[in-house]
């Protein structure tokens, strides 16, 4: 474990250590919620700190930008004293919060203007570096619109470049990337590399591991502590040789057969396989194996992740049993053909904007779809329109055969919906929150009692029904605001983003779940920004301007590429679809304009 917890030492000889951190703890309420953090953190590098969200990234960013004391130890940036010199660290920093440090009434101009206001910048060398960032950042063009109507990609690189201002020679970014879009992402990464080949030491903290391939190097929080820093492929090789897929028909007997096993350390369920990792490396005990491979099953090791890092390094979380199938209450009805989803020319308009422009496509009933699309793309009228809630233009949409024109209120019993921001009641108590979906749901008194039971057992929350929702972790939350989506045992579920900012753990418990929920005839139908969600799915829409520009298999669209676009990733093949749509309307746009340049005949 010697490098994981002290990687680095290869910069160490040529960088100026920019943040020390010596048995650094902070507690509240008599509770430690770091403890012994030790890091040194040098000069142009972008240093990623990862972990769920509760693993103390915001306290530990806070601690760095002199905005907390600390507990015990002590911390020093650019060789001051975060407790003695925090007015002199405040002012030379550059430090973005997850919440927007913008003002919505006010232009891009004016938000620059203010930020360079406050710190006595002239305004000739103001109106320089406003050029210079806001043209980096692709917004000077917009100099004059406000802030309150900017996507969320485009707020992020407004308020990192209200941030740099000043030039500060340190950036302190809290969950730069969340809620924001694949290709803004993209835009984001590459401004904050341009300022670290200037320099720039940039700290940013994120609960998303496919981000952190970006860093220099990462630590590894988990709750509270440091378990791990490193450069990434240094984490990657610690792995190797430990990490399998399965291909296998029987999922539920795989994963059962493997919680039994002493050296399973983690399951995962993908679109495909079943991800898992053992203790031991290069070596499956025989029987397990021979276990595992019957009825013409395969095995074989593959590259591991970030995550099969994290959870090697925190230990890993034993899973439990395969979930249970719905027990099949008694609904008033059934949708005559189950969660099959099909949309035809399905077109929704704005006045002059077209939200969603003639969509096609098909689900089937039981597959895991996945929906990605930069903000603005289309993809929540698209989700808003098929429960029911957004009237179509033209075309119709049918889903388990029901046209949501000729009946929408027929179809919203049949649909469970589970948002990014979880839609719970926090006074009330986990099963408070239960009976009250229940009841919204028409449920009647055994099936209400048996839906709950159900939806209890699989989402692992019998040990926590009397406590309040305010006071329950990320996951637990994530957990209940599925149970509530699914007691009902709807044809569709739509997720938004659902695992967003939970455990490693946490994830795959959630998703072993939904293969369950798919494999038992539920539609699941998933919207997210980020990567790995994809990676649980059977088949992937890309979103742009409105348009579906690819739908199929990750494996299919990337192999559709042109012979010379190269996608490694499922990031890479997103970004590129979109590159090539673009062209397409450029050229469209260029031959409207020439033929209208055309004398008339």
């Amino acid at each position: 474990m010697e490098r994981a917890v002290n990687g680095g030492a290869d910069l160490a000889s040529d960088r100026k250590a920019i943040i020390q951190t010596h048995n650094i703890g902070r507690a509240f309420n008599n509770k430690l919620v770091l403890k012994d953090v030790n890091l040194t953190i040098y000069e142009a590098e972008i240093f990623g700190l990862l972990g769920p969200d509760g693993a103390g990234k915001t306290t530990l960013m806070q601690l760095m930008a002199a905005i907390l004391d600390p507990s015990e130890g002590h911390c020093t940036v650019m060789g001051h004293d975060t407790v003695k010199d925090d007015y002199w660290i405040n002012s030379h920093i550059g430090y973005m919060f997850q919440g927007f440090t913008l003002y919505d009434k006010l232009s891009i101009a004016e938000n620059m203007e203010f930020s360079a206001d406050i710190r006595g910048l002239p305004k000739e060398l103001y109106l320089e570096r406003q050029e210079r960032l806001l043209k980096m950042a692709g917004l000077y063009r917009f100099l004059d619109r406000a802030a309150g109507n900017l996507s969320g990609g485009m707020r992020k690189k407004l308020s990192l470049c209200t941030n740099l201002m000043h030039e500060p020679r340190l950036l302190l970014l809290d969950e730069l990337s969340l809620g924001v879009d694949p290709a803004s992402r993209h835009e984001l990464w590459a401004m904050l590399k341009e300022f670290r080949d200037d320099g720039v030491t940039v700290v940013m903290s994120t609960p998303y591991m496919d981000e952190a391939e970006h860093c220099d190097r990462i630590a590894f929080l988990h709750e509270g502590q440091i378990i791990g820093v490193d450069k990434v492929e240094h984490l990657h090789t610690r792995c190797e040789g430990h990490v399998y897929e399965l291909h296998t028909k029987d999922r539920g007997g795989a994963h059962n057969r493997l919680v039994e096993h002493p050296d399973v350390l983690s399951i995962r369920h993908l679109a495909e396989s079943v991800h898992f990792q053992l203790h031991t490396a290069n070596h499956i005990e025989e029987n397990l194996a021979a276990d595992l491979t019957k009825d013409g099953a395969r095995i074989e090791p593959v590259e591991p992740t970030l995550d099969d890092a994290y959870t090697m390094l925190s230990g890993g979380e034993k899973s439990s049993a395969y979930a249970e199938s719905p027990p099949k209450i008694h609904l008033p009805e059934r949708l005559p053909e189950g969660g099959l989803i099909r949309t035809k020319d399905m077109r929704v308009e704005f006045g002059d904007f077209v939200a969603n422009n003639d969509v096609t496509l098909e689900i089937k009933a039981g597959e895991v779809f996945g929906f990605l699309g930069a903000n603005g793309a289309g993809k929540t009228t698209f989700i808003r329109a098929l429960c029911g809630l957004q009237k179509l233009t033209s075309g119709d949409a049918w889903i388990g055969g029901v046209s949501i024109i000729d009946d929408p209120k027929r179809l919203r019993d049949h649909i469970g919906y589970m948002s990014q921001r979880f839609s719970l009641y926090p006074d009330l108590t986990v099963a408070e929150n239960l009976s009250f979906f229940a009841g919204v749901y028409g449920l009647k008194k055994g099936d209400k009692q048996k839906a709950m039971d159900w939806a209890v057992s699989v989402t692992d929350l019998s040990g926590v029904m009397n406590d309040l929702v305010a006071d329950m972790s990320g996951a637990l939350s994530q957990r209940l605001a599925l149970a509530c989506a699914i007691m009902h045992e709807p044809a569709v579920v739509f997720l938004d983003e659902p695992t967003s900012g939970v455990s490693p753990a946490a994830r795959y418990k959630f998703w072993q779940l939904i293969q369950t929920l798919a494999e038992s005839g539920t539609t699941i139908f998933v919207t997210t920004h980020y990567m790995e969600e994809a990676n649980y799915c059977h088949r992937l829409g890309l979103m742009h301007q409105g348009r579906l520009i690819g739908i199929g298999p990750a494996d299919e669209l990337i192999a559709a590429l042109p012979a010379d676009v190269e996608a490694d990733t499922i990031e890479d093949m997103f970004l590129a679809y979109i590159k090539i749509e673009d062209a397409r309307l450029e050229q469209e746009r260029q031959q409207q304009e020439a033929a209208k340049a055309e004398p008339s005949k």
